[in-house]
């Protein structure tokens, strides 16, 4: 019985106490009352109503219905407590507000069902979402509102931004946006920065402004960087630490710092092939200072028992072991599983890559959970370029993930008015579970200059792959088949007829890259540095072919990066013949900004030729907050200098002492349905017999 009642037994007042505590508890009774006169005890109570059903009016969302009575305090079959309807209005209340319905409208009624059972009503009206009109940083806040602006995820409306969810009032964004504020300012050496407060404010318009209040407190720098290291290791392996150490101190603190030098701890372990080694860091803080101390030890020994792959149902299962470091039965190493978790991200399939670790069927195991977001892994994207000659159109389509085996199949077609180009690659990025990028490749280009009086098609296939020779620097070898097909007509220049045939060739094309990037989309720190080269295996007409690109990336502050580019190529043949046509070189479009591509350099009549010589030089630097939607947009300035020169023939125009160049904006924008490029340049200098192209852009999206 409820309350432990028995007969036969003594009752004090503190346990008659005792069982109206257990009755009330319950949660079945509204009223109880106890009474002992001669030996007997008798209970009155009044049970609650009980809830035949709780209805939803005026939302007609089922998920939204759900959404709420799954979060409601009162439940179906269960007891009317009336203090708990209250608590529930509020409930919905705040769920309203959290997808951007601040002053939703809840009524709670009652309706009688039957005897002792009732219907629970609430009378729902949404309202307009709350639309955040101004967004304000106030206190000790030491950064300009603008950059503020860019670290948070809410953002002012605008109509422009019709379709983003960001700009309504929603409690979850600005509890996100709270962290990501402190965080940022810690980033920057602000150890002690709080925001002290968030508020929504409506104004006599019903415009509405969300303000943070900040205070950044100290800004500190690193003063000194120690180890403490595990009397049983060998301390002289860390010796290596001081290098980096000197680079830090006197900078201003950040976490990222402190992340970067565990990472190099990590490596070091790695390379030097420790097991079971751990590390702690200690943070002191002083006046304006903070000094770090790493502790360095031996932890205890653990072997990894078992791991689980989830989430994917596309890709399989093999594709996602295959970039893992670890595997079961080794030594758990938490930097191998951080490498296997970016392995699986840099794969480009998926859309989050979380770990879990838990505890074996011992405690020297551990069971390792790798959860995976798959994500749409087709691409499409189409282009055009619009210039004093005409325009030019691209299509191309993707698939990163064929037969769920992560294998890329690709094709792309591109069409001028006088050229045709077309391409059918597949590549599989770790061909046979070898770390080794495996492709092969067909394409056709048609190249139709009647004004000219020649015809050229080229058909070309060829497999190739890559794989890392050392850290971070990759070779990539491949062999490449070509047939080249040139008919003239009785209008093409004699050194054109001159060209007329049929050529097979068979190439050794090979790279050496070196990739020193901080990331490989838009980098902020480091180079990448490349060496290609074309060796003819048989040829109707050999040549050897070399091309270097070299790009460095500089962060001058916190929100300018700078690049510095450079490109050059030449092409000369093995034997007195000249370098035929198909083969003569051109400045890669985004190498040289303002001219059509391939209409720079040397002509023979009216056809451009290419040139025995390429070469280009980039200065860029982004203008960070330009424009309004700045979080999604980036603009940038760019000076594009280049020159395509070196002729076989004689009656050729070559106008090489004419450096070509260029200034203008690239704007790259991620809009509502894909990513969005345009690029708006102007001439500096230029030949007479160059073609210009003030403007271009280029559309893409994902399916």
């Amino acid at each position: 019985m409820y309350g432990d009642i028995k007969l036969k037994s003594d009752y004090s007042s503190n346990d008659i106490d005792e069982i109206l505590e257990k009755l009330y508890s319950t949660n079945f009774f509204q009223n109880v009352s106890i009474s002992l006169n001669n030996g007997i005890l008798k209970i009155t109570v009044k049970e609650y109503d009980i809830i035949n059903s709780i209805l939803i009016e005026g939302e007609k969302s089922t998920k939204v219905k759900d959404g709420i009575l799954k979060r409601l305090s009162l439940k179906e079959k269960g007891s009317f407590i009336k203090n708990l309807l209250k608590q529930d209005v509020d409930i919905i209340k705040r769920l309203y507000a959290s997808i951007g319905y601040n002053f939703a409208k809840v009524e709670a009624k009652i309706e009688n069902f039957s005897e002792n059972r009732i219907n629970v009503v609430f009378l729902i009206d949404r309202g307009d979402k709350t639309k955040i009109s101004e967004i304000r940083f106030i206190g000790d806040k030491k950064v300009k509102d603008r950059r503020l602006r860019d670290i948070i995820v809410s953002e002012e409306h605008r109509f422009w931004k019709v379709l983003s969810k960001n700009t309504n009032l929603n409690n979850e964004n600005i509890q996100l946006d709270k962290r990501l504020l402190v965080n940022y300012y810690k980033s920057i050496g602000y150890y002690d920065v709080q925001v002290l407060s968030s508020n929504a404010e409506i104004d006599e318009l019903n415009r509405t402004s969300l303000t943070f209040n900040i205070d950044a407190g100290t800004r500190y720098k690193i003063k000194k960087i120690s180890t403490n290291v595990d009397p049983v290791l060998d301390k002289e392996l860390f010796i290596p630490l001081n290098k980096e150490f000197k680079k830090i101190i006197g900078k201003y603190y950040s976490p990222f710092i402190v992340k970067d030098l565990l990472e190099e701890l990590d490596l070091l372990i790695n390379n030097n092939d420790l097991q079971f080694i751990e590390h702690s860091v200690n943070e002191i803080v002083d006046d304006k200072n903070i000094e770090i101390k790493i502790n360095i030890f031996e932890g205890a020994k653990q072997t990894v028992e078992r791991i689980n792959i989830k989430g994917n149902t596309i890709t399989n299962e093999s594709v996602i072991r295959s970039e893992l470091e670890l595997d079961e039965g080794d030594p758990f190493n938490n930097l191998k599983l951080d490498q296997s978790i970016a392995n699986l991200k840099a794969r480009n399939l998926f859309g989050d890559v979380r770990k879990k670790i838990e505890s074996g069927s011992s405690t020297d195991l551990k069971v390792v959970d790798i959860t995976v977001e798959e994500k749409p892994t087709g691409e499409i994207s189409a282009g055009a370029g619009i210039g004093t000659s005409g325009g030019s159109f691209a299509f191309n389509i993707k698939e990163n993930n064929w037969l769920g085996r992560g294998i890329q199949v690709s094709s792309f077609v591109d069409v001028s008015e006088e050229t045709f180009k077309g391409q059918i690659q597949i590549r599989d990025k770790n061909f046979n579970h070898t770390n080794n990028d495996l492709s092969y490749h067909i394409s056709s280009v048609t190249n139709d200059k009647p004004d000219s009086g020649y015809e050229n098609s080229i058909i070309s296939s060829g497999i190739g792959t890559r794989f890392e020779q050392y850290k971070d620097i990759y070779l990539a070898p491949s062999i490449v088949a070509t047939h080249d097909d040139l008919t003239v007509q009785s209008s093409a220049s004699s050194n054109l007829k001159k060209q007329a045939g049929s050529f097979t060739d068979v190439a050794l094309d090979y790279s050496l890259q070196s990739d020193k990037r901080n990331r490989r989309f838009m980098p902020t720190d480091g180079y990448i540095s490349t060496f290609a080269q074309a060796v003819p295996l048989y040829a109707d007409s050999a040549y050897l072919k070399n091309v270097y690109s070299f790009s460095t990336y500089n962060s001058f502050t916190e929100d300018f990066v700078g690049a510095f580019k450079f490109y050059a190529s030449t092409i000369n043949g093995w034997s007195d013949e000249d370098v035929r046509l198909s083969k003569r070189l051109i400045i890669p479009s985004s190498r040289l900004r303002g001219f059509e591509s391939g209409r720079v350099g040397p002509k023979d009549g009216e056809d451009y030729i290419g040139g025995n010589y390429a070469t280009a030089i980039n200065l860029e630097t982004n203008l960070p907050n330009l424009l309004p939607d700045s979080s999604r947009t980036e603009v940038s300035l760019f000076l594009d200098v280049g020159n395509v020169w070196g002729v076989d023939y004689d009656s050729s125009i070559d106008e090489s002492n004419k450096l070509r160049s260029s200034v203008g904006s690239a704007i790259n924008w991620t809009s509502p349905i894909g990513p969005v490029s345009f690029v708006i340049s102007q001439n500096l200098s230029k030949a007479n017999t160059d073609k210009t192209e003030s403007f271009n852009f280029r559309l893409g999206t994902t399916f």
